[in-house]
């Protein structure tokens, strides 16, 4: 199906554009959102007619995106998840949860202003998009991490997981004693105790 667009769409075009796109896509998203019309000649006029209003109006939308980017200059927010010992979140981090935390850091933003290619699911420190306005989107960093402590250290770029392993190795842990005459399954409290007696 072939639409004009009546804003810049990523990876599509920009204002006034025709472009042909899937079917499903043109009467899902772009026309129910008002991102495009059908290309008609009918369309075409009126569009034309008002394409001066339609770039104004998107250059002040633009410009008042463009003042509140300025807001989240260095902005970043910390979540706090209950995470296995190799990282791993149990359950993820999802767009939900980013606007949550953005609105309670004094961000105001939607649902569809965070882009996010796929869930957070391990701790770590990421960079997410913020698409105030079709032309100007923001970075954000996200700290996920088990504790405030843990995040604090991310933050300053320690890489916790990493620490916590070499840790181990330093102190011998992950590693249990070998007894070649224990009984198969016991553990090393239950040999001590066995040992004593």
């Amino acid at each position: 199906m072939d639409v004009i667009l009546l804003e810049r769409v990523e990876k599509l075009g920009a204002i006034g554009d025709v472009v042909k796109v899937k079917d499903g896509f043109a009467r899902n998203y772009l026309l129910p959102n008002k991102k495009a019309l059908r290309a008609n000649e009918a369309n075409r006029k009126v569009f034309e007619a008002n394409r001066a209003r339609i770039e104004a109006e998107n250059a002040n939308r633009r410009g008042e995106a463009e003042k509140e980017a300025k807001s989240f200059k260095d902005a970043s927010v910390t979540i706090i998840r209950q995470a296995s010992n190799v990282g791993q979140l149990y359950g993820s981090v999802a767009v939900r949860d980013l606007v949550d935390a953005l609105n309670d850091a004094g961000h105001k933003v939607s649902k569809a202003a965070v882009v996010l290619d796929r869930p957070i699911k391990a701790i770590g420190v990421y960079e997410v998009k913020v698409a105030l306005h079709p032309e100007v989107s923001v970075p954000v960093k996200v700290n996920v991490a088990r504790s405030p402590e843990e995040a604090e250290m991310q933050a300053a770029g320690v890489d916790v997981m990493a620490q916590v392993f070499e840790e181990g190795r330093d102190q011998g842990g992950f590693t249990e004693d070998y007894d070649a005459h224990a009984e198969p399954g016991s553990t090393a409290e239950v040999r001590e105790e066995q040992a004593e007696a």
